[in-house]
């Protein structure tokens, strides 16, 4: 994955021997992506807290599989693969329904949205998109209308942080 040296976890020592520990899964395993942050172990800290606070805390009010579905969206419109099938994964086990799952990403890699989101839903990933391709063509048209379907406020910045976020682990990826 990374084309730059990286510390494995047999080799690790010290602050990032105590990370990979903390970053590990059930089985023990670091993900690729937190491995790319061992030559400055203090980037890995920010990565997990970014992660945590954007992905997976309580105060969100949008529902979990939709922040996976835009962490899909997003590494699909960037080509970076290893992040599709990580949080696809977890899309699937989020909605548990992989027949429904595996239309959503069959639309989303063709751009047949409209096969399986509402209007409502729609114009969440036309913002995701234009966000990650075209940020500079992002403007408070498409924000009202993101208000318009009914997001509030505070769930456009959620969908605005994880959308950022995972266009900055695409690129560390």
């Amino acid at each position: 994955m990374s084309w730059i040296k990286v510390i494995g976890v047999p080799e690790s020592t010290g602050k990032l021997k105590k990370l990979y520990h903390r970053v590990s899964g059930p089985d023990s395993n670091v993900d690729n992506i937190m491995m790319a942050h061992s030559l400055r172990p203090h980037t890995m800290e920010g990565h997990m807290a970014l992660y945590k606070n954007v992905l997976h805390h309580s105060a969100n009010t949008l529902e979990k599989h939709w922040l996976e579905a835009i962490g899909v969206y997003v590494s699909i419109l960037n080509q970076c693969h290893y992040c599709i099938e990580h949080h696809f994964q977890g899309y699937m086990r989020l909605i548990q329904n992989d027949v429904k799952a595996n239309e959503v990403r069959e639309c989303m890699e063709n751009e047949t949205l409209s096969k399986v989101f509402s209007d409502h839903e729609l114009i969440l990933f036309q913002y995701v998109k234009m966000l990650t391709l075209m940020p500079a063509q992002v403007n408070q048209g498409l924000v009202t209308e993101l208000k318009n379907a009914g997001y509030d406020d505070g769930q456009i910045l959620e969908i605005n942080q994880v959308a950022a976020y995972f266009n900055y682990a695409n690129r560390t990826v």
